[in-house]
């Protein structure tokens, strides 16, 4: 079985080089939902016969999205006017509780967004979501990314439409005006905190209530530590696991820049990590690309720039971390197949990449389109050559409480002065142990 930390280095894939002589899917099954629309455009609207509308409900865990998705179903309705969908928003944290439930009702959802990797892979095995392979379009994406959605039975379960990168966002103006240059490696970027700090700066506008924020900036920081793609192999196959000192290290990194976290940080929102950003409190705020589409909307007053992460030592590349950050799936219990598969048909499509991409500010993983965003275009480029997974998220999300969790809530207890490091790392590897196999 091939593993899924192998994103990372197909990531060096993005849309604007690989992905246009990108066929890896070809499916041509005449039989196959929607297998007569073309994927370079949008797909031919479903002739619904009688003429009446149908309504589809459409699960997302980004409430922020809503204006931008109000346009995307707008393109669609060009050409399927009688297909009415709701898009229906839900708080992040509290995303799969619901979509789980409902699910398990069998009513109120039509199409859902899919979180990635071993997320999808539980919701296909437990027989929730009806199979996309053969679906019109899908041979525009790489067999790399379809695997975000794939099942355990090796069929795809949706169509991915967003890939995102984790990076540390800074505050230009702020670094400028106070002489700080942009950091390489991790010993300078403590340097650089330690100067904001002095300035009376609050270095890293960190959330800590929500546990996904810490996993999420410890991808960032912590995996020049463990060494990026070569630990994903080694752990991946075997050769060591999570009590390696490697990773040790990389989880006391992440308790060595507490004091440059703002006080009580792990009670915070990431609502308010992002104001203290906002207002010049805080230079520097770790989190996905997908946030700017955020700074866009709050019209910040300051330019925006980027650190993938940390140079292993000066003058050497830095890893950015890059994943498959979601993919669209139709319900199993849906009543209208049909139409839920015909927009699926067109998330695979140029037009929804591009309006995707134009609206909400994201890397698309449709063949074709580039992003205009200036700092889209540079983790595009970046992932070409330095893309490394987040590793837990696409590995080691499995288990009940999943491994993922696990590793977050450790990371919480560790700022709460329950855990060391060390126990940090003994914890996650436990529970690891109790669903994963190493892959030769």
């Amino acid at each position: 079985m091939k593993s899924k930390w192998m994103l990372g280095t197909s990531l060096l894939l993005t849309t604007s080089v690989v992905l246009a002589a990108c066929g890896g899917n070809n499916a041509n099954d005449s039989a196959s939902p929607g297998a007569s629309a073309s994927s370079e455009g949008s797909p031919a609207a479903v002739d619904s016969g009688s003429g009446e509308k149908v309504k589809l409900t459409m699960y997302s865990w980004r409430p922020e999205d809503a204006d931008g998705y109000a346009a995307i179903i707008a393109e669609f309705n060009k050409t399927n006017p009688n297909i009415e969908v709701e898009f229906k928003p839900f708080k992040s944290t509290e995303y799969n509780t619901i979509l789980n439930n409902t699910l398990q009702s069998g009513t109120g959802v039509d199409i859902l967004q899919l979180r990635p990797y071993d997320a999808a892979i539980a919701l296909a095995d437990a027989d929730y979501l009806t199979p996309v392979d053969g679906l019109a379009g899908l041979d525009q994406i790489p067999d790399s990314y379809l695997d975000a959605a794939r099942g355990s039975d090796g069929n795809v379960y949706g169509v991915p439409f967003m890939l995102s990168n984790a990076v540390i966002f800074y505050n230009k103006n702020l670094f400028e005006e106070n002489g700080i240059a942009v950091p390489e490696t991790y010993e300078e970027f403590l340097a650089v905190c330690e100067q904001l700090k002095a300035k009376g700066i609050t270095p890293i506008a960190q959330s800590g209530k929500a546990g996904y924020l810490l996993s999420m900036t410890h991808a960032v920081v912590g995996n020049s530590a463990y060494g990026g793609n070569e630990f994903a192999e080694e752990v991946i196959s075997g050769k060591t696991d999570f009590t390696d000192s490697r990773f040790v290290d990389s989880i006391q990194r992440m308790k060595d820049l507490e004091e440059y976290f703002p006080k009580d940080f792990i009670a915070i929102e990431d609502k308010d990590a992002q104001a203290m950003f906002y207002t010049h409190e805080a230079a520097m705020y770790i989190n996905g690309s997908h946030r700017l589409e955020t700074f866009e909307a709050n019209e910040i007053d300051f330019d925006v720039d980027f650190i993938p992460g940390f140079a292993p030592s000066k003058g050497e590349p830095a890893n950015i971390v890059a994943w498959v950050d979601g993919s669209y799936a139709v319900a199993k219990s849906s009543k209208h197949q049909e139409e839920a598969l015909k927009f699926l048909e067109f998330v695979a499509s140029k037009s929804f990449g591009q309006t995707f991409s134009e609206q909400l500010t994201r890397v698309s993983p449709i063949a074709g389109v580039e992003p205009s965003n200036a700092l889209l275009q540079s983790m595009a480029k970046l992932n070409e050559t330095q893309a490394t997974p987040y590793l837990i998220l696409a590995s080691f999300n499995q288990g009940a409480p999943t491994s993922k969790t696990t590793f977050e809530d450790s990371l919480q207890g560790m700022y709460l002065g329950k855990l060391t490091p060390q126990q940090v790392a003994e914890d996650f590897q436990a529970s690891v142990a109790k669903w994963f196999k190493p892959q030769s």
